[in-house]
């Protein structure tokens, strides 16, 4: 019975002396408060249960979702659904417990994003947030946490606007805007078309208009005397034609030969 009480006592105390770091997270003893230089990235570490723990702490990509309200450039506040990815630097872990502590994501990934993301969309307003600007302004949130993080250990992936609420009212004005503008360059269109159809007529009446200048600009007495010889020098190759000249200049066919 006591050899029974020993072994489970010795399991029980095994099992509570390690911990197990799954892949993607580092791992790192800390006794008595104080951390060690050593991490581990993945399998078991041993430690004295009643001086040590072991502080886990995840390198792969975390999802951040949250949910706050956002200042527009006309003062309205917009509901935002927002996901921030990022992931913490090997390296870096024992440094980022040491000077900010184990809530290192509410102390300083939040209170960060919250600062860009309100300087950000107060610059926007709250149509770009809905419509065409989402991608613009979710870079410019990144680029400045990113900015307010850098040497800090983090590294911000994306921020992602996943969905926007307006306020009342402004719905329909978007949408009455929105169809203004396709009507507008609808109608742009089609001024473009007439435009094009009216150019290529002129073009082509210029081409008319010019070609029968040139015909007009050919017709001479010079020109219509040769064509004339022309004409009748054909006509006299006919063996029942005869070509006399009479003054000179224009030749008149007064007759042929007749059967």
């Amino acid at each position: 019975m006591k050899t029974k009480i020993f072994i489970i006592g010795c399991a029980v105390a095994l099992l509570s002396s390690c911990a197990v770091i799954r892949p993607g997270d580092v791992g790192i003893k800390q006794t008595f408060g104080k951390l060690k230089s050593k991490t581990k990235t993945q399998g078991l570490m041993f430690f004295n249960p009643f001086t040590s723990s072991i502080v886990r702490v995840p390198i792969r990509t975390v999802n951040k979702e949250i949910r706050l309200n956002l200042p527009s450039k006309e003062g309205l506040n917009v509901q935002a659904e927002i996901s921030i990815l990022y992931h913490i630097e090997e390296g870096k872990v024992r440094e980022i417990i040491t000077s900010v502590g184990k809530r290192y994501e509410q102390t300083l990934i939040l209170s960060t994003f919250r600062s860009a993301s309100a300087d950000v969309c107060a610059r926007f307003f709250a149509k770009d947030m809905h419509s065409g600007k989402r991608g613009e302004i979710e870079k410019e949130i990144k680029t400045q946490m990113a900015s307010l993080l850098e040497g800090r250990g983090f590294v911000i992936e994306a921020v992602l606007l996943k969905s926007i609420t307006l306020p009342k009212g402004l719905y329909a004005a978007i949408e009455g805007k929105l169809q203004a503008e396709q009507e507008a360059q609808q109608m742009k269109f089609i001024l473009q078309r007439e435009e094009k159809e009216a150019e290529r007529k002129r073009i082509e009446a210029a081409g008319i208009r010019d070609a029968q200048l040139i015909i007009k600009e050919g017709i001479t007495q010079e020109n219509i005397e040769w064509k004339s010889l022309e004409v009748l020098k054909e006509i006299s190759m006919s063996p029942n034609a005869k070509l006399i000249l009479t003054d000179g200049k224009t030749p008149v066919l007064i007759g042929g030969d007749k059967d």
